[in-house]
C-alpha cells in the first residue's frame, strides 16, 4: 500500500506543477500580457502528455489492483479519480500523439494571428472604432442607428471569412485525423464521448426532442415579430435591437457597469456562497489583443492534502467590457455571475486530489456549466432586479419596466435556447465532411442551412463561425453542454422554488449547492448530482416548459415574485464576505483588491471606471 500512496502523492504533486505552468501561460497569452505563444504551446503539450500518458494509466491500474479490500478507502477513491482522468484523456497510439502535438501548434498559431486581427464598427457617437466581439454584440443590441448596427454585424461576418481563410478548416481536418487515430469516426463523436460519456445518438435524442418541443414557440415568436415590425426586423443587425433595444436602454441606468462588482459580491454573499479562501484574479475591461470571450480557469485546483491540509483554489476569470457603452453593465453583471459561478464550483471541490477539481475531462461540460448558468439565471428574476437593479438615486427598477422586459424577451425564450442548439447541429455536420469537402464554401453553406433550420432565419445576429468556442479544442464540439446545463438549471430552480418559494438572497442555496453539486467534483456524474439535490434524474421538461410559457404567464410569475419579496423577512447571511482574496486587474496592472476590505475594493473599482471612462 505504501507504493500506492507514493504514486498518488506524486500524481497530485506533478499534476499541480504541469497544470499551473500551463494555466499561467494561458492567462498571460490570452490576456495579452505576454506574446509567448510558443511557450504556451509547449506547456499545453506537456499538460496533454501528462494526462494522456499510458505509463501513468498502467501504474494507476496496477496500484488499484494490488490494494486489498481492507486498505484505505480514501486512497482508493483518489486513485480511481486518476484512473478516470487518464482513461478520459488517453491517447493510445504514437500516431495520435503526433497528431495532437501538431494540432496544439496549429491552434496556437491561429490564436496568435487572431489576436492581431482588427475589427471595427460605428459606435454610439457615430465614430468608427476598433471593437471586440462583446462590443459588437452590445452595439447590435442597443444602438438606435441601423447603419451602426449593420457595421457591427459586418465585422462579425468578416470574422467568419477570416477564420476560414486562416487555418480553421485545416484544424478541423487535423482534429478528425486525431479522432480517427483513436478509433472514433470523427472529432465530434470523440468529444461527445469524452466530455459527456454519451454517444452522438444519445445526445441527439435529447437535442431532437428539445428542438421539437420548442419549434412551435420559436416560429410563433418570429411570426409575431414580423407582423408587428415588418420583415426587416428579422435582418440579423436589426433583430436583437428590435426585441430588446429600447428596453435595454431604459434598463441601462439601473445596471451601471461600475456597480456590477459590488452587486455580484453582495448577491453571492447573501446566497451563502463561500470561496473557501480562494485567490481570484478578475480582468474585466476590454483591451487590444485580449481574448474576446469570458472564461474561468483555475491554475490551482482546490483539494485536501493527505495530511488534511486544505489547498485553496487559485482562480482567474475575465470579461470584455467597455463601460461607457450602453448595455455594458448588463453584460458585465452577467459575466460576473456566470464566471463567478464557475469559480464558486471549483473553489468548493473537497476531494483528496486536484484531478477532481478541474474543468476538463472527465469533468462534464454540462455539469460545469450548470453551476455558472444557475447563478446567472438569477439575473432574470424579478425579485433580484427589484433588490439589486437601482439607479444613481437608489431607486429600484420600476415594475412596468420589468413587465416590458418580459414582453420583449419571453416570445423569444425558445429562440435563445435554440441559439445554443444550432451549434451542435452545425458542428456535427461539419466534422462529418470528408477532407475534400471541407471547403470554405461548404462550411458557410452548412452554417446558413442550420441557422435557417433551427433558428428560422439566416445568421440570426451571430454568425456561427464567429463563435470563439469553435476554435479551441477544449470547447470545440462541446457547445451543446450549455444547453444540457440550462436544462439542469431549470430543474434545479424548480427544486428550490418548491422547497423555499424563492431564490434571490436565499442563504440556504449556497450550502446546498456546495454539498450536492460542488463538493464531489467529477467523482460522480452530472446526473448523480441532480439526483442528490433534487431527488430526480436529469429532466429537460422544465426548460422546455419555460420556453413555451406565454408572456401573460411569465409576467404573472414575476409579479408574484415581486409581491412575495416585498413582504418577506429575509434571513441574515451566515457570511460576512465571500472568504476570497479578490484582485481586479487590467493586464499586468492592479486596479483594486480587497486586502483592506470589500468596501474599499468597490470604491477603488468605481473610481477607476469613473476616471477612465467618465461613467
Amino acid at each position: 500500500m505504501e507504493a500506492a500512496r507514493q504514486l498518488f502523492a506524486a500524481l497530485n504533486r506533478d499534476y499541480l506543477a504541469v497544470h499551473k505552468t500551463k494555466e499561467d501561460l494561458f492567462w498571460d497569452t490570452y490576456m495579452a500580457v505576454s506574446d509567448d505563444h510558443d511557450g504556451f504551446a509547449r506547456a499545453e503539450e506537456a499538460y496533454k502528455n501528462f494526462i494522456s500518458d499510458p505509463v501513468k494509466l498502467a501504474e494507476v491500474r496496477d496500484a488499484l489492483a494490488r490494494l486489498k479490500t481492507t486498505d484505505a478507502a480514501e486512497l482508493k477513491h483518489g486513485l480511481q479519480g486518476w484512473l478516470a482522468l487518464f482513461e478520459s484523456n488517453i491517447i493510445d497510439s504514437d500516431e495520435a500523439r503526433t497528431l495532437m502535438s501538431q494540432l496544439i501548434a496549429q491552434e496556437a498559431a491561429l490564436f496568435a494571428k487572431k489576436r492581431d486581427y482588427v475589427q471595427t464598427h460605428i459606435n454610439e457617437k457615430g465614430e468608427r472604432e476598433e471593437a471586440t466581439q462583446s462590443t459588437l454584440a452590445t452595439n447590435m443590441s442597443t444602438n438606435p442607428s441601423e447603419a451602426a448596427r449593420k457595421s457591427s454585424f459586418d465585422a462579425m461576418a468578416g470574422l467568419e471569412h477570416w477564420v476560414l481563410e486562416n487555418g480553421f478548416l485545416e484544424i478541423v481536418k487535423q482534429r478528425n485525423a486525431f479522432a480517427r487515430a483513436q478509433g472514433f469516426p470523427d472529432y465530434f463523436a470523440y468529444k461527445v464521448r469524452k466530455n459527456e460519456q454519451m454517444s452522438v445518438e444519445e445526445l441527439f435524442a435529447i437535442l431532437d426532442d428539445f428542438e421539437l418541443r420548442t419549434r412551435e414557440a420559436n416560429q410563433r415568436g418570429l411570426q409575431e415579430l414580423a407582423q408587428q415590425h415588418g420583415k426587416n426586423a428579422l435582418l440579423p443587425w436589426n433583430f436583437r435591437y428590435t426585441i430588446s433595444g429600447d428596453v435595454a436602454r431604459q434598463m441601462d441606468p439601473y445596471l451601471p457597469f461600475a456597480k456590477g462588482l459590488e452587486r455580484w459580491v453582495e448577491s453571492f454573499r447573501k446566497l451563502g456562497i463561500s470561496y473557501r479562501g480562494a485567490t481570484m484574479q478578475l480582468d474585466l475591461l476590454e483591451r487590444k489583443g485580449k481574448y474576446q470571450n469570458g472564461f474561468c480557469h483555475g491554475p490551482i485546483p482546490s483539494f485536501f492534502e493527505a495530511d488534511g491540509r486544505w489547498v485553496a483554489g487559485q482562480i482567474n476569470f475575465t470579461a470584455e467590457a467597455k463601460p461607457d457603452q450602453v448595455g455594458s453593465g448588463a453584460r458585465a453583471i452577467n459575466t460576473l455571475f456566470h464566471e463567478g459561478g464557475h469559480a464558486a464550483h471549483f473553489a468548493n471541490v473537497t476531494q483528496n486530489s486536484p484531478c477532481f477539481s478541474q474543468e476538463f475531462a472527465p469533468t462534464s461540460m454540462a455539469y460545469a456549466e450548470t453551476q455558472s448558468m444557475f447563478c446567472d439565471s438569477l439575473l432574470e428574476d424579478a425579485d433580484w432586479l427589484k433588490r439589486y437593479a437601482k439607479n444613481a438615486a437608489g431607486e429600484a427598477v420600476p415594475d412596468d419596466l420589468i413587465k416590458a422586459r418580459i414582453e420583449k424577451s419571453q416570445p423569444f425564450a425558445a429562440l435563445n435556447e435554440r441559439n445554443i442548439l444550432v451549434v451542435p447541429y452545425f458542428e456535427r455536420a461539419l466534422y462529418l465532411l470528408s477532407d475534400s469537402d471541407l471547403t470554405a464554401e461548404n462550411a458557410l453553406a452548412l452554417a446558413r442551412k442550420f441557422e435557417m433550420q433551427i433558428l428560422g432565419f439566416e445568421l440570426a445576429g451571430r454568425p456561427l463561425l464567429a463563435i470563439p468556442h469553435l476554435l479551441n479544442q477544449e470547447s470545440a464540439a462541446a457547445y451543446h453542454g450549455y444547453l444540457l446545463a440550462n436544462m439542469a438549471v431549470y430543474q434545479t430552480r424548480a427544486f428550490f422554488e418548491r422547497e423555499y418559494g424563492y431564490l434571490t438572497d436565499n442563504p440556504e442555496i449556497g450550502p446546498l449547492l456546495a454539498k450536492h453539486y460542488w463538493a464531489p467534483g467529477n467523482s460522480i456524474n452530472h446526473n448523480a448530482t441532480l439526483v442528490s439535490l433534487t431527488g430526480e434524474a436529469f429532466n429537460a421538461k422544465y426548460l422546455a416548459d419555460a420556453c413555451n410559457q406565454t408572456v401573460e404567464a411569465a409576467w404573472a410569475d414575476a409579479l408574484a415574485q415581486i409581491n412575495s419579496a416585498a413582504s418577506r423577512v429575509y434571513p441574515e447571511s451566515p457570511l460576512n464576505n465571500l472568504d476570497a482574496h479578490i484582485r481586479i486587474v487590467h493586464g499586468a496592472e492592479l486596479l483594486a483588491d480587497n486586502t483592506q476590505s470589500d468596501t474599499q475594493m468597490f470604491a477603488d473599482f468605481e473610481r477607476v471606471v469613473s476616471e477612465r471612462y467618465g461613467v
